[in-house]
């Protein structure tokens, strides 16, 4: 059996790992489009900041790693996947046959349509060349401007400010993290930042970015306003990689359409991670959810089906936690709340506190939490469980930080009913 999966990253990666230890006879390659080995983009936060080398973003450490696991690793970009027989084509015209595929070939950034974007220093942040080309403009007392406050941009932010950089974040939405926080959350972390010396603008638009003297840029905003730049960092969203399948046949919505077990509308082709429309766990739609723990959680559940173990695909919780210059955010499944279900929040805007709990009916369905961390693990416990919490739901209704009493009584009554029968 020849198992053939395209992309590099995580997605890619663990489920080269299960094939070969599941299927250990067979075939496993893996088709990377960049020059690096397997490395992960949420560690380049951490490289920006030199935390961490070039080296230390890789998956594996290992420079033995895949070779010792007997898994084939060609750096090359596929120009075209032929369904019928079963074969790709690279760019330097190889083929390779394949009697399983899996797409895990990711997402790419959104180019938002503004004038200038071609210009030099304006760079994303998805590749170790963006890392390399930022380290190189973002120098302590340059004036940095982000475009775009949300998951991504936010991770960057992180590092930006630690490297000492002016830096002026501008967001479209009314409040950071839109996608992730309500506009309560949203604020908070607003305030925050401007707090640390970061300049957030919000509900603002960039209209144009014009080369300035030397290597300098003008950013030019919606409200008039003109900033000088010496690096403009784009983190507006992320799109699936889908372009590979035109033509295909393969079904493609927003992302790659599967099954429950990851299968696509070809039988022995799969999808995994950003590029995957797979099943999201609360609301049983299918949606791409582009983070890492799906990712891996895909990577896992298709290898598992290509060698013909069925493995269903309970759905992926949503999932975000993140660290903004110290201050600790997280949501998780359907944090904006549900049609007829109940909420309820704490809020302390002098030590930036928030905790937001939504009900359908008296299950825990989604949350949000601002600088409380020691909760995280029982919140997203009780929404993929879908524990039914009982009379505690109005305990928790008029005191939302007695989840973790909540989560104790309710786990430790079904174990003693467990017991009796």
């Amino acid at each position: 059996m020849k198992h053939v999966v395209i992309g590099a990253g995580p997605a890619g990666v663990i489920a080269a790992e299960t094939l070969r230890k599941v299927d250990p006879s067979s075939n496993v390659i893996i088709v990377g489009d960049e020059p690096e080995p397997p490395y992960s983009r949420m560690a380049l936060p951490y490289y920006l900041i030199e935390r961490i080398n070039e080296q230390g973003t890789y998956l594996r450490k290992d420079s033995s790693h895949f070779s010792s696991q007997n898994i084939d690793v060609i750096r090359d970009r596929v120009s075209e996947i032929d369904t019928k027989s079963k074969s790709l084509k690279l760019d330097n015209n190889d083929s390779i046959l394949f009697d399983k595929l899996l797409l895990a070939t990711g997402s790419h950034p959104i180019r938002p349509p503004i004038e200038g974007m071609d210009l030099p220093g304006i760079h994303s942040c998805w590749t170790l060349e963006d890392g390399r080309n930022i380290i190189k403009r973002a120098k302590p007392g340059a004036n940095v401007v982000l475009m775009g406050a949300g998951f991504i941009g936010c991770i960057i932010l992180e590092a930006l400010a630690a490297r000492d950089v002016n830096l002026t974040v501008i967001e479209m939405g009314d409040r950071m993290v839109p996608r992730m926080m309500d506009q309560t959350a949203g604020n908070l972390i607003k305030d925050w930042c401007q707090k640390k010396g970061v300049n957030v603008h919000t509900s603002t638009r960039i209209e144009a970015i014009e080369q300035g003297s030397g290597d300098a840029l003008k950013v030019r905003l919606d409200n008039g306003e003109k900033l000088d730049a010496d690096l403009v960092i784009s983190a507006t969203g992320v799109a699936a990689n889908t372009q590979l399948l035109e033509g295909t046949g393969i079904e493609t919505d927003f992302g790659v359409l599967v099954n429950n077990r990851l299968q696509t509308s070809h039988p022995d082709i799969f999808a995994a991670g950003d590029v995957c429309q797979g099943k999201d766990f609360s609301t049983g739609e299918y949606s791409v959810q582009a983070i890492q723990p799906t990712a891996a959680d895909h990577g896992r559940i298709a290898a598992m089906n290509m060698v013909g173990k069925d493995t269903i695909h309970q759905g992926s919780v949503n999932m975000n936690v993140l660290d903004t210059m110290g201050l600790i955010s997280s949501s998780y499944g359907l944090w904006m709340g549900v049609d007829g279900g109940e909420s309820t929040n704490l809020i302390d805007n002098e030590r930036f506190r928030y905790l937001s709990l939504q009900f359908e009916d008296d299950i825990l369905v989604g949350a949000q939490s601002l600088g409380l961390t020691q909760h995280v693990g029982v919140l997203r416990g009780l929404i993929q469980t879908k524990l039914k919490l009982g009379k505690w739901k109005e305990h928790l209704i008029k005191d939302p930080t007695r989840i973790m009493e909540a989560y104790l009584a309710n786990t430790q009554a079904i174990g003693h009913n467990a017991q009796v029968l």
